[in-house]
């Protein structure tokens, strides 16, 4: 019969490698009607010649059964990677005869992986031979699928389903894409340029998990509220069970600044919720009180503890349970957790003893490039990093946070004292090693051939036992191209030197290493800023992060915060713990009317609402607000008629002033962020992030954050957000922070008038003139006396 056909082996196979590689809609028909006419044949085989027109009727659904099987996906994904968010900035362009790229991926500590595939959007060469060249999709060096580059469909975007072995996925993955290419039957050139495929970087990899239990154990953290394996961004509720008091809220920034910490580049959201659990993933809840505690642990509370718990609503969720029988021993169990988590094990674990850690001083942030001494680059990047191979290797990018305050007006660039090995070629005339700063060309190093002079020496005389050759140079990079965060770029370019007609062959024998002691040096700059500058903040939490454990930060908001306010305080804590690499430890929270006793500190205000008594105790010194008695008031700037974002190192140039006032009543949702010196104490500054109504906070937390969908950034000293619409209004200069040396600071005080006032030159130089002589006078006047003195006494 037909139908045992279909349940044979050969035909399940059959059916089983069309799920994994999903064919044309021609491709089904073909199936269906090599189906039906098995189905004919069989019928026509088997049953009598009066038979049933039901029996035919009944195979036919039987084919229209398998159709339909066919085209079933083999497993529906609940995660999908973009390979640009795998890593691919670009798209991946293929190049040669045997070109490959490799995009990493990994899989948590509490999934197990039951399918994957990947959907490729791709193009390829015309010039390719359908029968000698394909492209391989390769799952841990282990092929997956090969794709054939027949001609009729070459040069055309493609898309294309590859389902990868899901026995060959481990914990850290390399998925590769690998072009295997020919031109020609015979004699070719391996780089030819007609060899190439183009695999889009919004190609996606989708993938099947099924949750993973892992044990109620502290030591398995941060997993698996973050998992490093984990390339998504991080979205981790905080669940507020009790008073929320304001040493609990200190806890809660601590624990949100190290969360983001961790996280890093991936970013990080933590939405606050109260008293209920999420219905199902992972929290961390902050318990607030004895009798609060029972509500998710059994054991009767002794002091600060930390627990580990199941979800009760999601058995494969956790829950971490940071409590206290008040807000004080809470914060103790939230700064024991952010500061020596290394150290826990258990289920359980009660805090007996918290010593206090020794005070930050400013500028020693882990992520942040020390301006105390030199840095090497082994201290910014793993050694493995900055070793690379072939003709056209992938770039060595070394991640660099710089302090925001540095100030290099009228100084000189960056050094940067680079150590580079290489393998020289035998002759060559265009290998170079190339150097940028966030795609910024900056300085290209040529790469001598063997048969070149290198400082009056032979190269071959220098060459290495390693076959490599040590080179070292001194780069100069823009002090202002550095600043907050860069990304600096090697790339080896090796020169490919044709051999003759059927003698090229491509050998990977080169090599390409950044030596870990290069050195970038930050020492000659002072800390001097023109403030406020709202993208500083943005970019580094600046002026806060000045000290990494926010020790002279004040957070004011609300006795009752509302969870959006909650919210935003808490991304914008892993904003800050991003930055710096550390868990804000030492931040205060206070209330408005406690304003005065926090005069020592930089201010960052957080209200969604009108009733905020500092946006009218501060009304004069906002240049925006929405509590003021003509409605919403905002000041502009000729800086909303910018279109371009490059700043002046002379920050003097960077200025846009108010220079008019709007103001109107409105029922819509504005939020602002504004920065403005202190008006409780001269040279602190205040941020206040605000809008007339709390959901209007959560667009302003994610373009502080820059999350996707923000076309641009908060900048200025004032800035409004209308949903995903940034726009700057004001970048008024009225304060600095820092200290000038003294020559330095005259220098800095003079410029403005120096080069429009000649005359000013000239006054200056005169009395300078007057004082030396005064001085030379005075200085032989007391000579004098000294020896009247001297004579008399003899």
């Amino acid at each position: 019969m037909i139908t045992d056909f279909i349940k044979t082996p050969r035909a399940e196979a059959s059916m089983t490698h069309r799920h994994l590689v999903p064919h044309s809609r021609l491709e089904r028909k073909s199936l269906s009607a090599l189906l039906a006419g098995w189905c004919m044949l069989a019928m026509a085989l088997s049953s009598p010649a009066s038979a049933e027109p039901s029996q035919s009727a009944e195979a036919l659904e039987q084919v229209q059964a398998v159709e339909e099987l066919e085209i079933v996906p083999a497993f529906v994904p609940n995660r999908t990677l973009s390979f640009k968010e795998l890593g691919a900035r670009y798209p991946l362009n293929l190049r040669g005869v045997d070109a490959s790229n490799s995009l990493p991926f990994n899989i948590r500590s509490d999934e197990i992986v039951k399918g994957a595939r990947v959907s490729l959007n791709y193009a390829y060469s015309p010039a390719l031979l359908s029968d000698l060249s394909h492209i391989n999709v390769l799952i841990n060096d282990e092929v997956a699928a090969t794709i054939p580059v027949p001609r009729d469909t070459a040069g055309v975007n493609l898309q294309r389903m590859v389902e990868l072995p899901s026995h060959l996925i481990t914990a850290n993955n390399q998925l590769r894409l690998q072009l295997i290419g020919h031109y020609t039957l015979e004699c070719e050139d391996p780089l030819h340029s007609s060899l190439w495929a183009n695999i889009s970087n919004h190609s996606t990899l989708d993938l099947a998990v099924d949750p993973l239990l892992l044990p109620n154990d502290l030591a398995l953290l941060p997993v698996p509220f973050f998992d490093p394996r984990d390339e998504r961004r991080l979205t981790l509720p905080f669940v507020f069970s009790g008073v929320a008091d304001n040493q609990v809220l200190e806890g809660a920034g601590a624990l949100a600044s190290w969360f983001g910490a961790l996280a890093g580049s991936r970013g990080a959201s933590f939405p606050a919720a109260k008293d209920m659990a999420p219905a199902s993933g992972n929290a961390i809840v902050l318990v607030n009180g004895a009798a609060q505690a029972r509500h998710f642990y059994d054991v009767a509370l002794t002091g600060p503890t930390l627990a580990v718990v199941a979800n009760p609503q999601d058995p494969s969720g956790k829950l971490l349970l940071v409590m206290g029988r008040d807000g004080n021993e809470l914060k103790q169990a939230a700064l024991a957790l952010a500061g020596g988590n290394q150290t826990f094990s258990g289920q359980a674990a009660v805090i007996t003893q918290l010593a206090a850690l020794k005070p930050r001083v400013p500028y020693d942030a882990p992520n942040w490039l020390r301006t105390d001494r030199p840095v090497s680059f082994g201290e910014i990047t793993d050694e493995k990093k900055m070793n690379v191979t072939g003709y056209s290797p992938d770039l060595i990018r070394l991640n660099v946070r710089v302090p925001p305050d540095l100030f290099g007006w009228r100084e000189d660039r960056v050094p940067i004292h680079l150590k580079y090995r290489y393998t020289p070629q035998p002759t060559s005339v265009n290998s170079s090693l190339l150097f940028s700063v966030d795609d910024l060309f900056v300085k290209s190093m040529p790469l001598f051939s063997l048969d070149n002079l290198y400082h009056g020496e032979s190269v071959r005389a220098q060459v290495l036992p390693d076959e490599s050759l040590p080179s070292e140079t001194m780069i100069r990079v823009p002090l202002e191209t550095l600043l907050s965060r860069a990304q600096l770029q090697f790339r080896y370019m090796y020169d490919y030197i044709k051999q003759g007609e059927c003698r090229d062959i491509i050998i990977d024998n080169v090599r390409g290493y950044i030596d870990p002691e290069s050195t970038i040096d930050l020492t000659a700059y002072p800390h001097y800023k023109a403030m406020p500058d709202l993208a500083s903040f943005a970019e580094s939490g600046w002026p806060f992060t000045r000290l990494a454990d926010l020790s002279e930060t004040a957070v004011v908001l609300d006795a009752n915060a509302s969870t959006p306010e909650l919210t935003t305080y808490l991304d914008l804590m892993g904003m800050m713990g991003e930055s710096t690499g550390y868990p804000a430890l030492a931040v205060t929270i206070t209330q408005p009317q406690q304003i005065d006793n926090v005069s020592d500190k930089d201010i960052l205000v957080i209200t969604g609402g009108t009733d905020q008594p500092l946006l009218k105790q501060w009304a004069d010194t906002l240049t925006g607000n929405y509590t003021s008695q003509d409605g919403k008031r905002f000041g502009t700037s000729d800086l909303i008629y910018k279109t371009l974002n490059w700043q002046n190192p002379n920050p003097r140039y960077n200025e846009e002033a108010q220079r008019a006032l709007l103001a109107y009543d409105s029922d819509g949702v504005n939020a602002i962020v504004a920065g403005f010196e202190s008006p409780i104490s001269t040279g602190r500054s205040v941020v206040l992030v605000a809008s007339n109504k709390p959901e209007g906070l959560d667009s302003a937390s994610a373009a502080i954050r820059a999350e996707p969908g923000f076309e641009t950034g908060i900048a200025g000293s004032l800035s409004i957000i209308r949903d995903k619409r940034v726009d700057p209004l004001i970048a008024d200069q009225t304060y600095y922070m820092g200290q000038l040396g003294f020559f330095k600071r005259i220098q800095w005080m003079l410029d403005p008038y120096l080069p429009h006032k000649p005359w000013v030159a000239i006054l200056i130089g005169v009395l300078v003139l007057l004082l030396l002589v005064w001085l030379v006078a005075a200085l032989i006047r007391r000579l004098l006396r000294g020896r009247r003195a001297t004579r008399s006494d003899s």
